[in-house]
């Protein structure tokens, strides 16, 4: 029987529409060709591990994965961590702490994180902050985040779009994405703003689009920042704060149509990472 992939996770695209669940939808239906088995980290039980032992497990967010079945994996089983952001510190929010460093009894899960295969992480600062906390050696910078093609296409469509001299604020109500400190920004810099928002992913990207400029000013470090890399992807001018993963790339000066297919090139990349494991 050919082996296949198992893909635990809190939750997924038709659960949540957040980053995490954006990205592994891609991953899961558009670039690992591998037969996929999903499974919400809560379903996940010694019994289902042990029925899928000879599998390549990708673990997600985990945070309602029991210990029990964290222990059991990592003495076990063959797993990869796709890290979307903190999970090896209690309050999953480096930012707390000096120069991003937990003090040790805030450090959790990192024989988890040891034992993995790989941990795959989104940028050099991602990177950064891990080896700051617990100490690895497995960590796989893949230094970007995935779009589906269909969005690609979309926003080399927007690119060419009209822009007025406005800058875009996101209007946020999670007090870490710091909306308050964007809008004093342009004030005191005089700068026409606008607070753009909806629920609708596309319909957010044609109101990013509108406009020349992009202000982000997040109090906790980003792991990359979609919607920065998506407002270089749209030829944007930013304003932003040394919190942003992605600004810690070598690629981030590039912007447009050439920063379109870099993303669409990173996908083979993280394919070859994966099934190299197979």
């Amino acid at each position: 029987m050919n082996k296949k992939i198992i893909y635990i996770s809190d939750f997924f695209i038709e659960h949540v529409l957040g980053g995490a669940e954006i990205n592994d939808n891609i991953l899961l239906y558009e670039i690992l060709t591998t037969e996929i088995e999903r499974i919400q980290s809560h379903l996940v039980d010694s019994t289902f591990l042990e029925n899928n032992i000879n599998n390549l497990f990708i673990i997600s967010n985990f945070i309602n994965l029991s210990e029990k079945c964290k222990i059991y994996l990592q003495n076990n089983c063959r797993y990869i961590i796709y890290e979307h952001d903190h999970k090896y510190i209690k309050t999953r929010n480096p930012g707390l702490y000096k120069d991003f460093k937990a003090p040790k009894e805030h450090v959790i899960n990192e024989d988890f994180y040891k034992n993995a295969l790989k941990v795959i992480v989104q940028s050099k600062l991602h990177k950064k902050i891990i080896e700051k906390n617990i100490n690895i050696q497995n960590i796989f910078n893949f230094g970007g985040s995935l779009w589906s093609g269909e969005t690609l296409k979309l926003l080399e469509k927007l690119l060419s779009q009209e822009k007025k001299e406005i800058c875009s604020i996101m209007n946020s109500s999670i007090g870490h994405k710091n909306t308050a400190d964007a809008i004093k920004f342009c004030k005191f810099k005089k700068i026409p703003f606008r607070l753009i928002e909806s629920r609708s992913y596309k319909k957010f990207l044609y109101m990013m689009a509108a406009n020349n400029q992009f202000a982000f000013f997040p109090k906790t470090p980003e792991t990359l920042s979609r919607v920065v890399v998506e407002a270089r992807m749209l030829g944007i001018k930013l304003y932003i704060n040394d919190m942003i993963g992605a600004s810690h790339e070598e690629w981030f000066d590039v912007k447009g149509k050439e920063l379109i297919k870099l993303m669409n090139n990173k996908k083979q990349i993280i394919k070859k990472e994966i099934e190299i494991l197979m």
